[in-house]
């Protein structure tokens, strides 16, 4: 293949990401030309509403989903945490890089940590998942409902009257923005969306780039999304539900552990489990049963 057309969503970050795909495919292949083509997704043009309010539909990938379906591009890279945990027909994730940080980091006004925070401060998230855990350490603080790129909520913190947000800590490192966090939240405190810090570079099945970029596969995350997307895909929730999911492999074993909130942090449940890697995704199954034990006893 002599010219590969990359698409990806217009943000800032999603150009980033895809701009770094580009270059460390071109690395070892240098008569590849890669043309980037930014598609505008649902998610990007109906910013006035909750991203709750789209739990399931993969918003930030539908479109990028058919411009590849229809040979319109021939790669999409996603952030893995914006996919459903189901594969679209005919389409496939050829690769997985290595993971960048999956936790969550807090942005203060002040330079407050999460712990120093005053009562009843104003924290800017858009995400049930964040919400929930959050109030479930810190009943007292007050949950604003925050959209928009990176730098547009970074803008808000700065412009409004909120006390911190919360972000990836992996897409603010990929802007080159690392300076502003002021604490990478512990998982004791807040355990990531499934999939965060990973990218997702997705062909068509019958497609050739997938010889092209299998190089860039690395098994670790790999066997580690795959756990956590199958404990998402078994609990029955999308991108947008109140869970998170975080699991690491250490010798050749994977520990995941997973959380289920409701988003005012009344409730939240919180488990794990451990096993080979090779049973990456029975281990999220396995996962998803404890937790709905734990929820029944509950109800």
């Amino acid at each position: 293949m002599d010219n590969l057309i990359i698409g990806t969503r217009g943000s800032q970050l999603a150009l980033a990401q895809t701009t770094m795909m580009a270059d460390v495919i071109r690395a070892p292949s240098p008569d590849v030309r890669t043309e980037i083509r930014v598609l505008k997704t649902k998610g990007d043009r109906i910013t006035d509403v909750p991203l709750s309010s789209f739990a399931g539909e993969g918003v930030f990938v539908k479109e990028l989903e058919r411009a590849l379906l229809e040979g319109e591009i021939d790669l999409a890279v996603h952030s893995l945490k914006d996919m459903p945990t189901t594969e679209s027909e005919r389409l496939t994730i050829a690769a997985i890089p290595e993971r960048a940080d999956a936790r969550d980091a807090l942005i203060s006004t002040n330079g407050s940590r999460f712990a120093d925070l005053p009562i009843n401060a104003k924290i800017g998230t858009s995400s049930l998942r964040r919400r929930g855990q959050l109030k479930w350490k810190r009943p007292d603080l007050e949950m604003v409902d925050l959209r928009g790129n990176l730098d547009t909520r970074l803008r808000k913190l700065e412009e409004t009257n909120l006390d911190a947000i919360i972000l990836a800590a992996a897409g603010l490192e990929r802007l080159g923005w690392q300076d502003r966090i002021t604490e990478r939240l512990d998982r004791d405190v807040i355990l990531p969306a499934v999939g965060q810090g990973a990218l997702a570079l997705q062909v068509r099945q019958d497609s050739d780039v997938s010889s092209l970029i299998s190089c860039l596969d690395d098994p670790r995350t790999r066997s580690a999304v795959t756990a956590e997307r199958s404990f998402l895909r078994n609990l029955g929730g999308g991108c947008q539900t109140p869970v998170g999911g975080w699991a690491q492999v250490e010798q050749e074993q994977l520990h995941l552990e997973g959380v289920v909130a409701s988003d005012d942090g009344t409730n939240v449940f919180r488990d794990q489990v451990s096993g080979p890697t090779e049973d990456a995704d029975n281990l999220g199954a396995e996962l998803a049963d404890m937790m709905r034990q734990h929820m029944n006893a509950c109800s």
